[in-house]
């Protein structure tokens, strides 16, 4: 009989999850530097440079790779042979470790739980609960596999129950194509296939947990469906021309993790799960003889890139820029801005909407007119920091907010990660508004950029209350200019008929050497 005791049981969780706020797998940075050394885009390499540099800036200083620090998902094996000396149930004991490694003081984490999903919407203030799966196995050890899944990536999760017939790899890519960027790709997808819809979508969250080895599985060769169902959804979504953070490129995924299991002969289940640029897993086991530990990898096992702006790079005062200035911007072009901007996501919009729809005044401070908005839920600083890390949401979510914030707040323009709908596109147009993108995934390097900020209004929502920032050299790009165009819609275009055309040069070549 193996004795698992609590407080072994609840640090094990605690460090774990702390370790992966600030530290990349080792296998998902090897794919990431593999991606970034064959990147043809400029502007795609610029984005994964951005990722790997966070990547080591926040390992070193165990800071979180990224702001959105995740809703906890935890799969425990537990050996039949174990025995747990205490009386809380297995989720108490997972929401204790989560609660501990939220609230740890030299690591804050940012809490991002609201309770009441349908109804107030309220934060639970550490994180819990966590979302726990539990097997009974035969053996003496637990096993854990937890990860901790940004609301960005999760968002794009997608189930189809498929007819029998019907083609996997032709759904998968539609659908992937359909998805837009808030992802943060190049990433993962996780799918699972069989057994009944909520299975499947369990089998497509454990599946991105398993091991990247795509490059080892194609220099060997598939030896089941399985294997070559992960091979054509692979070529062919990296052959969409999606690339790093949707602006156009060569890697879209790193690999394609597939779970199945059995199910009825009137139905194919399919789900898909992708992962983000803050991939964040671990797998490890206990076996009563203590907690386990997590040390941060060696610093010579970080890679180091070498990354500067290239001299097209234009420099940018915020404080009483001209419209006429932000008209002159064209997608694509990377900006460094200095000056003053605000912040805001969904909450805080929403508080916005009612004020306006009342004729009641902005809160005092928040004034948009000429200004940019952030859309930014930071984590709370600690020592010395003027703000923990920093990075983008997702802009389509604040797509139904467009018109009412250029129409009567006067706002000038926008700051997120991925790629905007065509009626925000159009309004932006109409009122010579733009949108620029920071990078996803990077937001300890972001935060680096915000030299001062406090909060002005709606203090009570957490992380969603607006910040004031006062930001010097934030790196952006022109992702929506003010004649309406997105550099999501025209990099993937050019990149996937790039790819068209290297892969048809290859077969016309194969053939002729026969």
């Amino acid at each position: 009989m193996t004795i698992i005791k609590p407080e072994d049981f609840i640090s094990s969780i605690a460090d774990s999850l702390q370790a992966i706020s600030y530290t990349h797998p080792r296998d998902f940075i090897e794919a990431m530097v593999r991606a970034y050394d064959k990147e043809r885009n400029p502007a795609a390499k610029d984005a994964m440079a951005q990722i790997l540099i966070n990547s080591r800036m926040a390992t070193i200083d165990q800071r979180p790779l990224c702001q959105d620090t995740g809703i906890v998902t935890v799969f425990l094996k537990v050996g039949m042979q174990c025995r747990f000396d205490t009386e809380l149930s297995m989720q108490e004991l997972v929401d204790a470790g989560v609660r501990r490694a939220w609230l740890k003081p030299e690591n804050p984490l940012r809490a991002s739980i609201l309770a009441d999903p349908a109804g107030q919407r309220k934060n639970t203030g550490d994180n819990t609960p966590a979302i726990v799966y539990t097997e009974l196995v035969p053996g003496g050890v637990v096993d854990i596999r937890i990860a901790a899944k940004g609301g960005g990536s999760e968002n794009k999760s997608r189930l189809v129950t498929l007819n029998p017939g019907d083609s996997i790899v032709d759904w998968v890519v539609a659908t992937v194509q359909a998805l837009g960027a808030g992802w943060c790709p190049p990433g993962i997808l996780g799918l699972g296939i069989g057994g009944t819809v909520d299975r499947a979508m369990v089998l497509a969250k454990e599946a991105l947990m398993e091991p990247i080895d795509i490059q080892e599985l194609s220099a060997r060769g598939p030896t089941n469906r399985i294997e070559e169902l992960r091979l054509e959804i692979y070529e062919a979504i990296n052959a969409l021309g999606i690339g790093a953070q949707g602006l156009g490129g060569l890697t879209t995924v790193f690999d394609i993790k597939i779970k199945d299991c059995p199910t009825h002969a009137a139905s194919l289940p399919v789900a898909m799960i992708p992962s983000c640029a803050a991939t964040r897993h671990l797998h490890f086991t206990l076996d009563g003889s203590g907690p386990v530990r997590f040390a941060p990898p060696p610093l010579d096992e970080l890679p180091l890139i070498n990354w500067a702006m290239g001299p097209a790079v234009k420099r940018v005062q915020l404080d009483n820029i001209s419209s006429a200035e932000v008209a002159s911007w064209r997608i694509g072009e990377t900006l460094l801005l200095s000056g003053t901007i605000l912040t805001g996501r969904d909450a805080a919009h929403g508080r916005i909407k009612q004020l306006l729809a009342q004729g009641q005044p902005l809160p005092a401070g928040v004034d948009f007119k000429g200004k940019f908005i952030y859309y930014v839920g930071p984590v709370d600083p600690v020592g010395d920091e003027i703000v923990g890390p920093a990075g983008p949401t997702t802009s389509s979510r604040m797509d139904q907010y467009t018109e009412m914030m250029l129409v009567e707040t006067g706002l000038l323009g926008m700051i997120g990660k991925s790629e905007r709908g065509d009626a925000a596109l159009a309004l932006m147009k109409k009122h010579g508004a733009v949108y620029l993108m920071a990078v996803g995934g990077a937001a300890y390097l972001v935060s680096k950029a915000i030299k001062k900020s406090r909060v002005v209004a709606f203090a009570d929502l957490g992380m969603e209350a607006i910040y004031e920032f006062e930001v010097e050299d934030m790196a952006v790009i022109v992702a929506g200019d003010s004649r309406g165009d997105s550099v999501h819609k025209s990099g993937p275009a050019v990149w996937q008929q790039k790819i068209m055309d290297y892969r048809k040069k290859q077969t016309a070549e194969s053939a002729g050497s026969k």
